[in-house]
């Protein structure tokens, strides 16, 4: 019996034909292809690549400037930092109590020695002197009685009308009446002690502080050290003045052994600068040194005496010196910026016959006009890096150029 087909379902496979399959040989042929295509896309990508860098041509060597050291002669100096202090100093106290009743100077005026300064009332003292020199005369005035008695005395001995006992009896009166007239000069000159001492004057030039009393003050004064006594005012000479310092104990040696191998005014000359100032400008002389080191801080006081014409240096203010302790040698000279600080050490660049860049461990000294004092590390032809240093790394090749250094004797000292 035949089979019926449904028209229906004939029409739907005519509108939704089935997709055809591929065979496994097709899909392999294509993913070769396409494998094929990738790896050719990425080599052509690498040749590319490395033809542009084959393109590029290598970096040229960075230019630093170079120089060797330069060759100066510099004396050796040791530095410190010190103090001025006045010579002399001294506060002005009464002597003698009473009511001040003048005062003949302004606050911080200058004066010179024996001018006047204080004056306390001198009336009582002046009384004090009147009865002592009335006391003398009274004193004298018995000497004389005594001798005349002594003589009459010694008269009527040779007579025989008077005994030994007599004339002993009035040479004691006349050694008695002798020591009051002895006494009464001393109490005389004891009174016109304190009359002086009513008037205070200056016992030195100088400068005068801030006056401590006003006049119609009660004035304490004895003199006597241990009795309190008034604060009048303060008095400190200002020309010349000390400069006092510490030199450390290796400072010290090094001082000393220049010292005794060139004695002389070398070793004596102090250079001063003061804290606003760049340059040493004042000089002083060393003229004492302690004789001996401090335990506690390891160093040794010294002292130079420096003139002050101009009274412009005070008392209290600070100062930068240095002492010459060795006459000038040839040294090395760098600019300062060519010197870099590695932790503890210093260090500079040096550039060597085929241009490569060597560091030198160096020891280094103070400025002299302007450039670094070599000590140690460094030969005199050398060639170092005096700019262009960030470009100088160790072990790199560079091109240098020839620099010069300069020394300016104008700024010598200075720092």
């Amino acid at each position: 019996m035949d089979q019926i087909t449904d028209p229906s379902s004939i029409e739907r496979e005519a509108a939704n034909p089935p997709a055809p399959r591929k065979s496994w040989g097709i899909r392999a042929a294509t993913a070769v292809i396409a494998a094929a295509a990738i790896a050719s896309g990425a080599y052509f990508g690498l040749s590319e690549r490395h033809d542009v860098k084959a393109a590029i041509p290598p970096a040229a060597a960075p230019v630093v400037t170079v120089s060797t050291p330069l060759q100066h002669d510099v004396d050796t100096r040791m530095g410190s930092l010190g103090q001025f202090s006045a010579i002399d100093r001294v506060e002005l106290r009464a002597q003698v109590g009473g009511t001040l009743t003048e005062i003949h100077f302004k606050d911080g005026q200058m004066v010179r020695k024996g001018d006047l300064l204080f004056v306390i009332d001198p009336r009582p003292y002046e009384i004090r002197l009147a009865q002592a020199n009335a006391a003398l005369q009274t004193a004298q005035a018995r000497v004389a009685l005594a001798n005349n008695q002594l003589s009459r005395a010694s008269s009527l001995r040779r007579n025989e009308f008077a005994t030994q006992e007599t004339v002993d009896q009035r040479t004691s009166d006349q050694d008695s009446a002798q020591a009051t007239v002895e006494d009464a000069k001393a109490r005389v000159r004891d009174a016109q002690l304190d009359l002086e001492y009513c008037r205070v004057t200056a016992p030195f030039a100088g400068r005068i502080g801030a006056r401590q009393i006003s006049i119609g003050s009660l004035v304490a004064g004895s003199r006597a050290a241990a009795s309190p006594t008034t604060l009048l005012a303060t008095l400190v000479s200002l020309d010349p003045l000390y400069l006092d310092f510490d030199m450390s104990e290796s400072d010290y040696l090094t001082f000393s052994r220049e010292r005794a191998r060139l004695p002389g005014p070398l070793a004596n000359k102090v250079s001063i600068g003061l804290s606003d100032e760049n340059a040493f400008a004042r000089e002083g002389t060393l003229d004492f040194v302690d004789n001996a080191i401090d335990r506690s801080s390891g160093t040794i006081h010294a002292r130079a005496t420096v003139p002050n014409h101009d009274l412009f240096l005070a008392p209290g203010q600070f100062a930068r010196l240095r002492v010459s302790v060795a006459p000038p040698s040839p040294v090395l000279l760098l600019p300062d910026a060519a010197v870099v600080l590695d932790q503890s050490q210093h260090l500079v660049m040096t550039v060597a016959a085929d241009g490569t860049v060597a560091p030198k461990i160096v020891e280094t000294g103070d400025l002299r006009g302007g450039l670094r004092v070599v000590r140690s590390g460094l030969e005199p032809g050398d060639r170092v890096v005096i700019d262009g240093l960030v470009r100088a790394v160790p072990g790199m090749k560079v091109a240098p150029q020839d620099g010069a250094i300069h020394y300016d004797a104008a700024i010598d000292g200075r720092g």
